[in-house]
């Protein structure tokens, strides 16, 4: 897995760059908007809604159950799973997802802007699926600021039953599958090799304390979203992702030396390995 695959064309060959940074990864949720959205509580509350309408998991141990299995496996998710409930990745994501007040989000033209000046290329990195990724950065109108998105099903890739001699693909996970996820070193690892970056040369913005952790142990530059000051061992602190330019200058370094990037208006569509 060491590029993101025929899914994704990444055009960054003959680019020459005299910046400091590379590559810029973005998480999407409470990253590229703000945690006042909301998305956070609603997203929790349908989690907490499925474990007890399709797991039928006592209500009264829901959430204390929810928070244990987010703490210690990345995700509740993650966690449901690696306990050893089985149910449909695909069902549990439209049910989390599907009910989201997506009109809470309206285009950003000034991040739109700002993510255009920068001559790096931006990859999205995130533990949701690529249906409500996409939705996201469509109703933020950033659809085309980025080369790619590394999703949940990019990182956890569908399984071939080792029978299946037909070409034909399975849209099934195995019940069995460990969920890889942010904060684990493993998934951050993943990511890198799947973008083909250096990651002394890239940045990754989060609003996770833990994934920053992570994507330090890693190797890479760690900017925390939505704090005035940097957590350990966070480079950087945004108050907003709005903020990029005065807190981090030296992304646009170089600038006038670097070939002009294209940005393809279908780019983000053909980008996800799915």
């Amino acid at each position: 897995m060491g590029s993101l695959g025929p899914a994704l064309k990444m055009d960054t060959m003959g680019r020459t760059t005299a910046a400091n940074y590379e590559c810029l990864l973005f998480d999407l949720d409470d990253t590229l908007y703000p945690l006042s959205t909301g998305f956070n509580l609603a997203c929790r509350r349908n989690i907490e809604e499925f474990m007890s309408q399709h797991l039928h998991i006592d209500e009264s141990e829901v959430p204390r159950m929810c928070l244990e299995l987010y703490r210690e496996h990345g995700t509740t998710m993650a966690g449901l799973k690696a306990v050893g409930y089985e149910f449909d990745n695909d069902e549990f994501h439209a049910f989390v997802h599907g009910k989201l007040p997506y009109e809470k989000l309206k285009p950003d033209p000034v991040l739109r802007n700002l993510l255009l000046s920068m001559p790096q290329r931006k990859i999205i990195f995130t533990n949701a699926d690529q249906k409500h990724a996409m939705e996201v950065l469509g109703r933020l109108g950033l659809e085309d600021c980025f080369e790619g998105i590394i999703c949940f099903e990019t990182i956890n890739p569908r399984l071939q039953p080792a029978d299946n001699t037909d070409g034909i693909e399975n849209n099934s996970f195995s019940s069995n599958q460990r969920i890889l996820c942010k904060p684990s070193l493993e998934a951050i690892e993943t990511a890198i090799r799947i973008a083909n970056v250096d990651p002394k040369k890239t940045i990754f913005f989060d609003d996770s304390a833990r994934n920053i952790a992570s994507a330090k142990a890693a190797g890479l530059h760690t900017v925390i979203v939505g704090s005035s000051v940097p957590v350990p061992p966070a480079d950087h602190a945004l108050n907003s992702i709005h903020n990029i330019k005065e807190a981090i200058p030296e992304i646009w370094e170089g600038e006038g030396e670097q070939l002009e990037q294209v940005i393809q208006p279908a780019a983000v569509e053909t980008a996800v390995l799915a």
